[in-house]
């Protein structure tokens, strides 16, 4: 009987951390730190170190970084910011929280992150930002983004929820613009035991205002300088990223050892790969393969017992909550493309050879019915 292959194993990377996870949630009990405390305060000075930045604010959500990363640079009505139809929602929540437009660009066919060639024909006088997000643990263009950002002094923000670790010119993600936003959903390649999130900057205004809105727009305790929100990090969240992030190294290093066997065993089939362009290193959250017969590949694989899932099958720019945007199909035909043949395929660190083999073999048995 064929063994089923998960598309995601979170218990396989839990169990040899089981004890040392347990460890620390108990310390947290004991000593009644809930919320944030003194493991979320070392869990953000070892993500700066790990990140190459002087400060790291830990959150309650990657939504929550975004939306306050948007809210220390006063964005609010009238201001629009430019990003990506191809993500997962919270991008452009972030901006909608503040009451900006969203304002979305097309991707680069290879790489599904935001083309660079076409950001410039979207700067407006009310353009106040650009956010784009570094898809599935692939980097972002970022020379022509910054290029383009300098030259009309609008400030960068990075989405980078989903690529921890990932590198451009050997540099880590995150640490291009003026912000960044990374998420800890369990899913993530550093992923909490619940939610979580971190906004990374150089800046400590920004990381002294960032700590502040997190807590209720407070730094003494009943004394309001701003409307805040309750963004704070659990402790039981900051003690188990801080065991975890002693391993995303070497859980990368397996993510990418995932990645070019699948690139050597289905690299024959008809379907398009995920590529690493030029100066980039993938942190492969994602494994994402492009096909137009993508949902009959799915029952296929589904059938034979291999998970897989969709990231992102509907656009931003054709979800029903921004039908006021105005936006409509044939607008973003890249995005629009990728979000019709996209399809994820089981990948993480503890994922076997022989996992891999099946998932292959499956894969072209497909494509010789």
């Amino acid at each position: 009987m064929t063994t089923p292959i998960p598309y995601l194993d979170l218990a396989a990377q839990l169990r040899p951390l089981r004890k040392e996870i347990d460890a620390v949630i108990a310390k947290t009990l004991d000593n009644c730190s809930y919320c944030l405390g003194p493991d979320v305060a070392q869990f953000e000075k070892d993500f700066a170190r790990f990140c190459g930045t002087q400060h790291a604010v830990g959150f309650n959500s990657g939504t929550s970084a975004l939306h306050i990363a948007l809210r220390i640079l006063d964005i609010g009505p009238g201001d629009e910011v430019i990003t990506t139809p191809q993500t997962f929602v919270a991008t452009s929540w972030a901006i909608s929280y503040v009451g900006a437009r969203p304002v979305y660009v097309d991707i680069d066919d290879q790489t599904c992150c935001i083309d660079p060639k076409r950001v410039e024909q979207a700067i407006t006088p009310r353009t106040k930002a650009l956010m784009p997000v570094h898809l599935y643990g692939h980097p972002c263009d970022m020379d022509p983004l910054l290029a383009i950002c300098k030259k009309h002094n609008i400030p960068l923000i990075e989405d980078a929820a989903q690529a921890h670790g990932a590198k451009y010119h050997g540099k880590i993600a995150g640490t291009f613009g003026l912000m960044a936003g990374f998420s800890f959903y369990p899913g993530k390649n550093l992923g909490a035991c619940g939610e979580g999130g971190a906004l990374v900057m150089n800046d400590p205004a920004q990381a002294a205002r960032a700590r502040s809105l997190r807590e209720h727009g407070s730094t003494v305790r009943y004394y309001h300088d701003e409307v805040g929100y309750n963004y704070r990090m659990e402790g039981i969240q900051g003690g188990v990223l801080g065991i975890k992030l002693k391993h995303l190294d070497a859980w990368t290093q397996g993510r990418r050892r995932v990645a070019h066997r699948y690139h050597e065993l289905i690299a024959d089939t008809p379907l398009q790969l995920p590529i690493e362009a030029a100066g980039a290193e993938s942190c492969y959250h994602l494994y994402v393969v492009r096909h137009p017969r993508r949902d009959d590949l799915k029952k296929y694989l589904e059938a034979n017992k291999v998970g897989c899932a969709l990231h992102y099958p509907v656009p931003l720019h054709l979800q029903k909550c921004y039908a006021s945007l105005g936006y409509k199909q044939g607008d973003f035909p890249v995005a629009e493309k990728a979000a019709r043949e996209c399809l994820s395929l089981p990948i993480f660190p503890e994922l076997t050879d022989a996992q891999i083999i099946r998932v292959s073999e499956v894969i072209h048995d497909f494509f010789k019915q």
